[in-house]
């Protein structure tokens, strides 16, 4: 170890010498030079000091070696490795620091001028690491250089340099703060010194502009893409409503003829899961039911002497899915009473997410008052008194049992003063939009009827056929064909429950041939499942049919499942026009249905689209050779009494051309009115007027939006592509998720999904 008292004051050298001598150290330590030349060489430059060398060598080594690499200007030579065991006493710190410490203490005695504050490259990381004594906190020691007889100043510390190339060992380097410093330092060092210049933490701007330009830039349309071609459409209008039929002037007219006149005629059956008929409800039960429901809730119910409910108050119907029996029944028995049924499901759980949104809709609409069954209301969660607990997110409700003997029979003479016209409301149907919140679209008295009606009329009802259902009876299509436009008609309804279809898909198909239906209200899904199951079954025959009303004709994959009905049940009697696809939306009712030839109907259409097109919006027939193609079918004729047009999807309502994709909208009195307590998005809903490219209205009356994506075909007929709910825009790019979902299901077992689906 160097001793701490070296006899510093006999120690002249110049400071030129002292750098030399620290050259020499290094150039020994790296290997560049052998101990004997370094010997040479050293005794060489202290010939003249001899005489004071002898007190001043061990100290100035140990000064030295702490320091490392120190400023030289002698020309570099080629490195050689150095061994791995060349670390020696030399390079241990706590020598370099008891003999820093120690001249520093001798420098203080004489009052020298402190040196600066540059350090060396090498020594600064370990000179960091030691805390001085606490009377040099104020001048950290230098290390760099030796001790010179010079002006002091200060500079500020410097945590890194600016390198020179690789392989100039005395080459010139700067400090952060611009001073040379002559230095043989590492490539490595010196990039990690280069990176610890820079600031910690890039300015505030920079976190921020995440390809935040490209997010601003608008993607250029194509000018090789394709674009519509026709000319601008013209409101295409459906037959007009017959005249001179004689219609019953109402719903409610027509339920008292059949149910005095025709009180044995059967008005709906209904199934258990074994497919067996466990109850048939005749037109005579149904109107006496009904009335005495309406007696019961006009006066009957009372709060504090007062009736609880009065003509326009909306009710709750919470039935499920297998007994459309009672929901038959509460459903005329507001009508009878002027109240208004809003047909929900029945709730599982008291914190049901999917409920919470109802609970939401009947808040909107003043709902106090819930219709069930005594079977429905004992499967409801209960509090601990017995009652029926509030969901999450549901205003207060009494809940009210309308099995017979809740009822109070009404006297003969009495008589409902319901007048089921006009424009006030007579039914609240919901709708869950794809954000999952759910609105009321409301229809009318007037509206129900001209639904009734145009249905009637498109297909060809008549008193006494036999309708089988698999359809949800509670909205949708399922309620205007299997629970309204049949009353109208005094036909019977057969209702296949969701449990017997599930447990039995051919149920529908049995009925059919059982009951010798004319007509079969299905989805897609329904004759899927029958194809699956219907292996082995021989005795099964379609030949009464002729209407198979596919109520999601409208899904691009709705189409398979039809062709492939087709050509299994074709050979059992199923006639191939007897196949109606259709089209619908909550807003505007039934828009379109394929009407067999004998009802005046062209023949059915099927168009294959290039899906390059249909992404800009465009129509393009293609070849069905290729993969990159969408098959659709035609969803039939506009509706009697009923006007459609095409208007572009974004911005104003203009027409779209005869070759152009839009979204379909009807004007009709028999669609829905609103949503309920909502007249903002009722009015750009409901109230839509199209314009020309001029920006003429194209009518007087308003129309209304469908949510349905598609344009008008080759005999006026309509085609649905897809749904405004499920459209999808990438770039300049229209995509829908139906056609995602048709190719998923069209995707082969290889699991290979075509180039352009």
């Amino acid at each position: 170890m160097a001793d701490r008292g070296c006899p510093l004051e006999a120690a002249p050298l110049p400071v030129e010498v002292r750098e030399s001598l620290a050259e020499l150290e290094l150039e020994l330590s790296e290997g560049d030079i052998t101990q004997k030349g370094y010997e040479k060489k050293r005794a060489k430059l202290l010939a003249r000091y001899v005489p004071l060398i002898q007190g001043l060598d061990q100290c100035l080594q140990a000064e030295n070696r702490v320091s490392g690499p120190s400023v030289t200007t002698a020309t570099p030579q080629p490195q050689r490795s150095r061994p791995l065991a060349s670390r020696d006493e030399r390079f241990r710190s706590d020598i370099h620091k008891e003999a820093v410490q120690a001249a520093l203490a001798k420098y203080k005695e004489r009052k020298m001028p402190m040196p600066s504050k540059r350090r060396s490259v090498l020594a600064h990381s370990s000179m960091d690491a030691h805390t001085p004594p606490a009377d040099l906190h104020s001048a950290p020691p230098d290390v760099t250089t030796g001790l010179v007889d010079r002006p002091h100043y200060e500079r500020p510390q410097v945590a890194s340099v600016r390198a020179a190339p690789r392989g100039y060992g005395g080459s010139i380097l700067e400090t952060a703060d611009g001073v040379p410093v002559h230095s043989r330092v590492s490539s490595k060092i010196q990039q990690l010194l280069n990176t610890l210049k820079r600031p910690k933490r890039p300015p505030l701007k920079e976190f921020f502009v995440d390809d935040f330009e490209e997010l601003l830039e608008v993607q250029q349309p194509d000018p090789n893409q394709p674009k519509p071609e026709g000319e601008e459409m013209e409101v295409l209008r459906g037959e007009p409503l017959a005249t001179g039929v004689p219609w019953p002037p109402s719903l409610l007219a027509a339920l008292q003829r059949w149910g005095t006149a025709q009180p044995k005629a059967p008005c709906l059956t209904a199934l258990d899961t074994a497919g067996k008929a466990i109850h048939t409800l005749t037109y005579g039960k149904l109107w006496s039911r009904s009335l005495k429901l309406a007696y019961t809730l006009l006066n009957k119910l009372t709060s504090k002497n007062e009736p609880l409910l009065k003509p326009g108050d909306r009710v709750a119907l919470v039935f499920p899915n297998s007994d459309p029996v009672m929901f038959m029944v509460a459903f005329y028995g507001c009508l009878l009473a002027e109240l208004v049924p809003v047909p929900i499901e029945v709730p599982l759980t008291r914190k049901d997410a999917g409920s919470q949104q109802v609970g939401f809709l009947l808040g909107s609409c003043g709902v106090t008052l819930a219709l069930t069954t005594d079977a429905c209301q004992k499967g409801l969660p209960k509090s601990q008194t017995g009652e029926v607990v509030t969901f999450k997110g549901w205003p207060p409700l009494a809940w009210l049992v309308i099995d017979g003997k809740h009822l109070a029979k009404p006297p003969k003479d009495w008589l409902p003063l319901a007048q089921d016209t006009g424009t006030r409301t007579a039914y609240i149907e919901y709708k869950t939009s794809k954000e999952g919140s759910t609105v009321g679209v409301t229809v009318s008295h007037a509206s129900l009827l001209a639904q009734c009606r145009a249905l009637t009329q498109a297909c060809g009802y008549s008193e006494a056929e036999t309708l089988t259902n698999v359809l949800d009876f509670k909205r949708d299509a399922g309620l205007w064909h299997g629970v309204l436009t049949s009353v109208m008609n005094r036909m019977h309804v057969v209702s296949i429950p969701y449990a017997l279809m599930k447990a039995n898909p051919l149920s529908w198909i049995q009925k059919v041939c059982s009951y010798k239906a004319r007509v079969a209200l299905v989805k897609s899904r329904d004759m899927h499942w029958s194809l699956l199951a219907q292996r082995g079954q021989r005795d099964v025959s379609l030949s009464s049919l002729r209407m198979l009303i596919v109520a999601d004709g409208a899904n691009p994959w709705s189409i398979s499942s039809c062709d492939a009905f087709l050509n299994v049940f074709q050979s059992r009697g199923l006639r191939p026009e007897a196949i109606c696809p259709c089209a619908s939306s909550p807003e505007a009712l039934t828009v379109a249905i394929h009407r067999p030839p004998d009802l005046g109907g062209p023949p059915p259409r099927k168009a294959v689209l290039s899906m390059h097109g249909l992404s800009h919006g465009v129509v393009r027939v293609d070849t069905e050779e290729k993969l990159s193609v969408l098959t659709v079918q035609d969803v039939g004729q506009v509706m009697p009494g009923a006007s459609v047009c095409v208007v572009k999807v974004d911005g104003t309502p203009y027409l779209c051309k005869t070759d152009e994709v839009g979204e379909i909208c009807v004007s009709s009195s028999a669609t829905g009115t609103a949503y309920y307590g909502l007249p903002g998005i009722t009015k750009s809903v409901f109230e839509t007027v199209p314009v020309t490219v001029g920006g003429d209205p194209v009518s007087e009356r308003p129309f209304t939006r469908t949510g349905l994506l598609g344009f008008i075909g080759p005999d006026n007929l309509v085609f649905v592509v897809g749904k405004l709910d499920g459209l999808m825009v990438v770039g300049v790019r229209r995509h829908n998720a139906d056609d995602v979902v048709a190719t998923a299901l069209a995707v082969e077992p290889m699991k290979f999904v075509y180039r352009g689906r």
